[in-house]
């Protein structure tokens, strides 16, 4: 495999606080990287460093001689006044790259080609960002939480685009299942350090809980002897052999081995003292429209007591504004939406909260509330609250204006739990939160005693927290849908396949109607014998694309494939989803007619 980026010894600290030190890594052409690190700890500044946006303290970066490298920041700039056209890149009047720009513009819901990027929102701002790095069609792509602001059918076509491209990337992404689709190898800045594992998401998951099992033994192993060359350090007289210098020297080293910690939460935070009456709200018939863009049409909903509700559908389907209705903070044009007495709403916005800078992470949350009352004589205090979600003491006395975006979310939203609603609405809270702090807020809301409105195009932090969802369509159509979001991208492939099969040419319908004369309610059509044949050549293939499926990804979980096997695997492997979809409709469309 061709290098395209060796990281060797690379350091860097702000001033007292070292992000990272003497890591080393590399990435080949053709793989995929995923960067997983919890929030504050170094991911984007390690990106920035990359990049050339960035100095560092020591270590070497060496690219592949001529490579061309393209960034996606966390936060593009751009000049306002240029158009959404020229942002994208010099096009030069050729018409061919105009063709492609529009083409990935239109994917990501970006249509005026020629608005100045000063009136476009931050969201949009960012995907014309995304439509850049990607137009330039650079060697290598290092990308910084490119799913932010893209709603779920843009994740699934950026998925698609990058996993069928055969393009050397390197990302860091809060979307899990967007990870595991896309990347072959994970690397992990953690305590300091990089960890590779060179898999997919799933399989990091795996390796890295054997990874702490193993160091959890070395410490134990450590912690025992430690005690017995303690009990000797005091026994021994000051003046030692050389014999006993050495030991002396390998106490020392022992001390930091059987000294160190591995962080971990015990127990999971679960509250019994939250209480909530059995009316919670009512949307009797609201409606809303902003001038053409139909938000609701007379929609009717009684909110049930200790719901988790997902709320998707694609950017500008009005998915925020009936979370702000529900809220007071605007009002329908028609009809009213009743809330129960005993509601109390903790909200957490996309927007945010506007800290004061110069104030101490502690006391922007004691501002709120000393402690919280879980019941049963449990009391959850500030301090408490703010290492649940992976504050450390050092960190709870820092001031504001260190923490990085990341922690900045991850305060805001202590915030709003110190705040003890009964029911919780969440506007986009995986934005920019580090995976770790994802499962502590996934476990958090599974336990949640009171009420539960999710808006997010995270589709497994969906899976693991709602028990059903609203799906905005758009112009007013919302679908109420019983399951997790899984559950109904497999009802609308299935609904999609039957609607497919439904519509004939007229033609066809017009012939099968004069074949039974006329009859109001013709025999059913049956499968030719061509069709019969294809239907068991269907099953047969399907069958065998399943069982590779299975191979490959046992293969790339086994840990014994070589660098070379796991790309061409990871290459394979949306191949193999995208002809097993195909051919699934197709097998349905003709089961379904042999019924």
């Amino acid at each position: 495999m061709v290098p395209y980026l060796d990281v060797q010894h690379l350091s860097k600290s702000f001033g007292a606080l070292e992000l990272f030190s003497d890591i080393s890594f590399s990435i080949g052409e053709g793989q995929k990287v995923g960067l997983i690190a919890k929030n504050g700890t170094g991911k984007s500044t390690l990106l920035s460093i990359l990049s050339g946006k960035e100095g560092y303290d020591a270590g070497d970066i060496v690219f592949r001689r001529d490579l061309k490298v393209g960034f996606l920041e966390q936060t593009p700039r751009f000049d306002p006044a240029e158009s959404v056209l020229d942002a994208c890149f010099n096009h030069q009047g050729e018409a061919e790259k105009v063709l492609k720009a529009k083409q990935v513009l239109t994917q990501l819901k970006i249509r005026d080609l020629q608005q100045p990027m000063g009136q476009l929102s931050g969201g949009q701002q960012k995907r014309v960002a995304l439509a850049n790095v990607l137009l330039t069609e650079p060697d290598l792509l290092i990308l910084d939480e490119p799913t932010n602001h893209l709603d779920l059918e843009m994740i699934e076509w950026l998925e698609g685009y990058l996993g069928h491209s055969s393009r050397t990337l390197l990302m860091v992404t809060h979307d899990r299942f967007f990870l595991d689709r896309v990347c072959s190898v994970i690397l992990e800045l953690d305590d300091h350090t990089v960890y590779t594992y060179r898999g997919n998401y799933a399989y990091y998951l795996e390796k890295r809980q054997e990874r702490i099992d193993n160091k959890r033994a070395e410490i134990a192993r450590a912690n025992n002897l430690f005690r017995t060359e303690l009990e000797w350090m005091r026994r021994m007289p000051q003046a030692r052999g050389h014999k006993a210098r050495y030991r002396e020297e390998a106490f020392y080293e022992l001390e930091k081995v059987a000294k160190q910690r591995i962080e971990e939460r015990q127990l999971r935070l679960k509250a019994s003292n939250v209480y909530i009456g059995s009316k919670i709200f009512e949307c009797q018939y609201i409606s809303k429209r902003y001038d053409d863009t139909v938000i609701m049409k007379d929609f009717y909903y009684n909110f049930a007591r200790f719901e988790k509700m997902g709320i998707v559908g694609s950017n500008g389907t009005g998915k925020s504004t009936f979370v702000k209705m529900l809220l007071g903070q605007v009002q329908p044009d028609e009809g009213s939406i009743v809330v129960g007495d005993t509601v109390r709403f903790g909200y957490f916005s996309q927007e945010g909260l506007q800290f004061d800078e110069q104030q101490k992470v502690i006391d922007v949350v004691r501002d709120i509330a000393e402690y919280v009352d879980l019941g049963g004589g449990r009391k959850l205090s500030a301090t408490q609250l703010l290492q649940y979600f992976l504050f450390t003491p050092d960190q709870q006395y820092n001031y504001v204006y260190k923490l990085s975006g990341g922690e900045r979310r991850k305060l805001y939203l202590c915030t709003v739990l110190m705040q003890n609603p009964n029911f919780l609405v969440l506007d986009e809270p995986t934005n920019d939160l580090d995976i770790v702090t994802l499962q502590i807020l996934e476990e958090y809301l599974q336990d949640f005693p009171g009420c539960v409105i999710v808006v997010s195009h995270d589709r497994y932090f969906m899976d693991k927290v709602v028990d059903h969802l609203l799906v905005f369509h758009g112009q007013g159509d919302i679908q109420d849908f019983p399951g997790n979001y899984t559950q109904y991208r497999a009802y609308s492939r299935a609904e999609g396949a039957k609607a497919a099969s439904d519509t004939a040419p007229k033609e066809e319908k017009s012939r099968k109607h004069q074949a039974v004369g006329g009859d109001s309610n013709p025999a059913k059509r049956k499968l030719s014998y061509k069709e019969k044949r294809e239907l068991e050549q269907l099953e047969r293939e399907i069958e065998a694309l399943e069982e590779e499926q299975r191979r490959l990804e046992n293969a790339l979980c086994g840990g014994t494939t070589s660098v070379e096997e796991i790309t061409a695997m990871s290459k394979r492997l949306p191949q193999l989803k995208e002809e097993l979809d195909e051919k699934s409709m197709r097998w349905l469309e003709l089961s379904e007619v042999g019924c």
